[in-house]
């Protein structure tokens, strides 16, 4: 049974890869993870093959093993894992509970390195693994400092596992999307409502992840970058000293003007 898999399918860049994906590739089933089950089976009705909702916490171990049962009794060919789910917070270091920032590292980090590991003994020759990463992967970012860390650590380990995985002809790549409109901001924002408020260009998440496929199917590349604008920062940050970057990041939000703490 050839199978794909897509965590974070519930909303936002995973539901819309979800719906996208039946344009490049037919599957005999498509295992779509999230907590929320409601939204999952939503999705039965908008793709054209059999849809398998699992509704799983992906920091919660119990739900890792419950996936590598899943696994272990179907024993699919999984031609396809999408890792997606993931989310962010905006605050200085003390406006972020503890336990969101481990809770970021846990999902962003921990959750995909599992979730690829215990799925790639049923993956072949030619199958596909898509992480969801970000702009911020490329530069220290005050103020989102947690979340662009562990999208430098996704990063890395895309492309690392990808020249790992060329002798087994699998192919790992990593997408860096700038500011995409979904429910991410409405999670970030809650511990902080100015600390990030200047948000250069909004793109939508249908163009991104039409992007995603294409280099996806189309391409050998390692990073997919949607926009020129994303593009042309990426290129720039690699030139620049990483202090200037982060003067500029913090002269766009206004923290430059604030007062010198006490």
């Amino acid at each position: 049974m050839k199978i794909a898999i897509v965590t974070g399918a519930s909303s936002g860049m995973g539901r819309e890869f979800v719906l996208q994906l039946p344009r490049w590739e037919t599957f005999d089933e498509l295992w779509v993870i999230a907590r929320r089950a409601e939204r999952l089976e939503e999705l039965k009705e908008l793709v054209p093959f059999p849809v398998r909702p699992i509704s799983l916490d992906l920091t919660d171990s119990a739900s890792l093993e419950h996936y590598r049962g899943l696994l272990e009794a179907a024993k699919p060919d999984v031609a396809l894992l999408a890792n997606i789910s993931g989310f962010g917070k905006f605050g200085r270091y003390d406006q972020i509970p503890l336990e969101d920032s481990l809770n970021m590292i846990d999902l962003n980090c921990k959750a995909l390195v599992a979730m690829t590991e215990l799925t790639l003994p049923y993956m072949k020759r030619g199958a596909r693994i898509l992480n969801l990463d970000s702009l911020s992967a490329f530069q220290p970012v005050p103020y989102l400092n947690v979340y662009g860390s562990t999208k430098a650590f996704v990063l890395s380990y895309s492309r690392a596992l990808n020249r790992e995985l060329r002798p087994r002809g699998i192919r790992v790549m990593a997408v860096n999307p700038g500011w995409v409109q979904t429910e991410f901001f409405d999670r970030a924002e809650q511990t902080s409502g100015d600390a990030v408020t200047y948000f250069n260009k909004v793109y939508q998440p249908k163009d991104v992840m039409a992007t995603a496929l294409k280099h996806l199917y189309k391409s050998k590349r390692d990073v997919s970058i949607h926009g020129f604008p994303v593009r042309a920062q990426v290129r720039l940050v690699k030139l620049l000293p990483h202090s200037l970057v982060m003067n500029i990041w913090m002269h766009q939000q206004k923290h430059d003007k604030l007062p010198p703490e006490d």
